[in-house]
């Protein structure tokens, strides 16, 4: 019986160099940010996206580039994946005032609507109403565009997700709701807070299509959240999809994560994203070591520029204290 590694995929080779260029940033971005951390050039909260590279690198080939992504608090990668260079998310995440949010959002508040990448939410779950907003937007506009509205298992717990199922499925809204399932919300198991293991069928209460997903392999990413776009494209409505993947590393930054084993992560470090595919570029012949260790130069090339760009960017200046908190916005049918 023929293995996936086996079968003829009807990914390319551009593919699989696209998702291994972008993954292998992902994964050093973090891992600098981590250790930017540890020497305190990065302060407050600091979530990081190691080991979940595969679902940016699927979602990405299966969308394009007018679709809208937003997320929770683990947003850096999505936000370099949807297009944000890595200097302006270091630069954030260093406060600097040439950060993607001006260095007043910092880790939890990526932002940058000209990519349509539209945060960046620090508040459990309050994403996946604003998620079906921009998904309304685009059906109210006409246009054939969908919004990925990611949000992590502990979320799914919240009152607002099932208020926004409602109203997605009434309105067939073309939304997909991905449930990136990491098994620990912030350190509690799946098992400790549902009776619901499979969030996937939280749908089902909807009359909602849904999946669960392979989250540690691109090529089944791609193809699960590939099937919701065309659905979602349409008219057809939103689909939900558990995609189960892992963290390597502690919910936050201050997280230890002593709630799992070491024999558990090593269990998964085996199905490394970032090393599968480049296995099969490699049995591919695809391309070549010298090949291959020029992206590898080109990442740590770029990882240190966007560390340089940080250190040597300036401070917000004092009168952008309260610049970009209110809206000015003229009511015509206010009268004094």
């Amino acid at each position: 019986m023929a293995t996936k590694t086996d079968v003829k995929t009807k990914f390319t080779k551009e593919t699989y160099l696209y998702w291994y260029e972008l993954m292998l940033l992902l994964r050093r971005f973090e891992e600098k940010a981590g250790q930017l951390y540890g020497m305190q050039k990065i302060r407050g909260f600091c979530h990081l996206y190691i080991g979940q590279e595969a679902i940016a690198a699927g979602a990405m080939t299966a969308t394009k580039p007018e679709d809208k992504f937003i997320t929770a608090y683990r947003d850096h990668a999505l936000a370099i994946a949807k297009g944000m260079t890595a200097d302006e998310c270091m630069a954030e995440l260093y406060g600097k005032a040439t950060g993607c949010s001006k260095g007043k959002g910092g880790s939890m508040h990526f932002f940058a609507p000209d990519k349509g990448f539209f945060g960046g939410h620090g508040i459990v779950g309050a994403q996946i109403g604003t998620g079906a907003g921009l998904a309304f937007a685009e059906q109210y506009k006409g246009t054939d565009n969908v919004a990925l509205c990611f949000f992590g298992d502990g979320a799914a717990r919240q009152g607002m997700l099932h208020e926004t199922f409602n109203m997605a499925m009434l309105w067939k809204l073309p939304v997909i709701f991905i449930c990136e399932n990491n098994m620990y919300a912030m350190g509690t198991s799946v098992e400790r807070t549902s009776n619901v293991l499979d969030i996937y069928k939280l749908a089902n209460a909807y009359d909602m299509p849904s999946a669960t997903i392979d989250g540690m392999s691109a090529e089944a990413v791609h193809e699960g959240v590939e099937r919701a776009v065309k659905r979602a494209r349409a008219g057809e409505g939103p689909t939900l999809l558990e995609i189960k993947t892992y963290r390597y590393r502690g919910h936050s930054m201050s997280d230890p994560a002593k709630y799992r084993t070491k024999e558990e992560v090593e269990e998964y470090k085996e199905k490394d994203p970032v090393n599968q595919v480049l296995k099969t570029i490699q049995k591919n012949k695809w391309a070549t070591e010298e090949e291959i260790e020029a992206i590898n130069e080109k990442v740590k090339q770029q990882v240190e520029q966007c560390v340089e760009f940080a250190e040597n960017s300036p401070w917000p200046s004092d009168d952008e204290l309260l610049k970009d908190v209110y809206v000015q916005q003229d009511y015509p049918f206010i009268v004094d």
